[in-house]
């Protein structure tokens, strides 16, 4: 039944990414449906800016289809992992932060840009962020039941019984640091978002609307949720009975929205900047220092998760089954992850007593 949902969901998420893939290629050719001024922004810049979002969304259809593949299951874990943590970092701020700002325009009858642009048409926001949407919920989706099927064994265990790897005090003095950093630069989101002005530019400042208010409210809680999952991942103390998924979830997603959605933003925007001299593109003041600091704080979060990523799993299947003796053989391995894939009662056989 997994495997006829996580087909679906990929095929699914395929067949989102074409609206939005059709869309950037016509405007790569010189084409522009949809956009009202096509002098806001140099051609160089609009040409960059439209290649590089393509690749992005071409290379989230090739994953999802990986995802639905018998071999995908065998591919190198960073082949999948990394695109799939900066989907995650791209699209779940982006939906939550769209569907905050439009419901608040809704209740408080304030005005929406989406409807009201005048770069580009009202209908492009519906095809760009209804395809997001779709492709959010299925794309994430597979993932999720994909990584069960993986790393299910990992995620469902106790943070008391990850095993102690040899990098893991190292993996402490870097990560703690720097969910502290992604603590700090999450405060700073949610301020902003309540309304403060803190280190903003006037001009920033006055032309804040309700979607970039709820968009900062998005990477604020994202930013507090990853610190509060590193924290427990590093430092299992308070809670040493929950399971890895949990604080991976908070991990996972705030880490990702933060390097994805703050700091490789303020990178293009640098790099827009460098293409379209004169354009003061890149952020000034304490935005723009939030941004390079995201950016430095995921890339620490990056390789640490690699290197965890890649201890745990090996460290999972050369754990025994039964508290002693040598590694099971690789046949009994396949045997044994065949039958929890078989039947859930086999898996919560893997959940000792003190787990329940």
């Amino acid at each position: 039944m997994d495997n006829r949902r996580l087909t679906l969901l990929g095929r699914i998420a395929v067949v989102a990414c074409v609206p939005y893939l059709a869309l950037k290629l016509l405007w790569v050719l010189g084409f522009d449906p949809g956009v009202l001024d096509t002098h806001r922004i140099g051609r160089a810049a609009w040409v960059s800016a439209n290649v590089v979002t393509f690749l992005l969304d071409a290379v989230a259809a090739v994953v999802a289809h990986t995802l639905t593949r018998p071999a995908g299951l065998r591919a190198p874990a960073w082949l999948l992992a990394f695109p799939l943590w900066m989907a995650s970092g791209l699209l779940i701020p982006l939906m939550t932060g769209l569907a905050g700002g439009s419901a608040t325009a809704l209740v408080t009858g304030a005005a929406n840009p989406l409807s009201t642009g005048n770069f580009l048409a009202p209908w492009v926001f519906g095809v760009v962020y209804g395809g997001f949407a779709v492709e959010a919920v299925t794309l994430l989706g597979a993932f999720v039941l994909y990584a069960h099927q993986r790393w299910g064994g990992l995620l469902r265990r106790p943070l008391r019984a990850l095993p102690d790897t040899g990098t893991r005090a190292l993996q402490r003095i870097f990560v703690v640091p720097a969910a502290v950093l992604l603590a700090a630069l999450g405060t700073v989101h949610v301020l902003w978002g309540a309304g403060s002005t803190l280190g903003v530019p006037a001009a920033d400042a006055a032309s804040r609307t309700v979607i970039s208010s709820a968009s900062e409210w998005a990477a604020g809680l994202l930013s507090l949720a990853g610190a509060a999952g590193l924290l427990l991942l590093v430092l299992p103390g308070p809670l040493p009975g929950l399971r890895v998924r949990t604080p991976l979830f908070l991990a996972w997603c705030g880490s990702a929205a933060a390097f994805a959605c703050g700091g490789c933003l303020w990178l293009g925007q640098a790099v827009t900047d460098g293409l379209s001299p004169g354009a003061a593109a890149v952020p000034e003041g304490l935005p723009g220092l939030v941004g390079a600091l995201e950016l430095c704080a995921g890339l620490v979060v990056l390789c640490a998760g690699s290197f965890a990523l890649c201890e745990l799993t090996a460290a999972t299947r050369s754990t025994p089954a039964s508290g002693g003796g040598p590694p099971a053989p690789p046949a009994a391995r396949a045997r044994e992850h065949s039958a929890f894939r078989a039947s859930r009662p086999a898996a919560r056989e893997c959940v000792s007593a003190d787990d329940r």
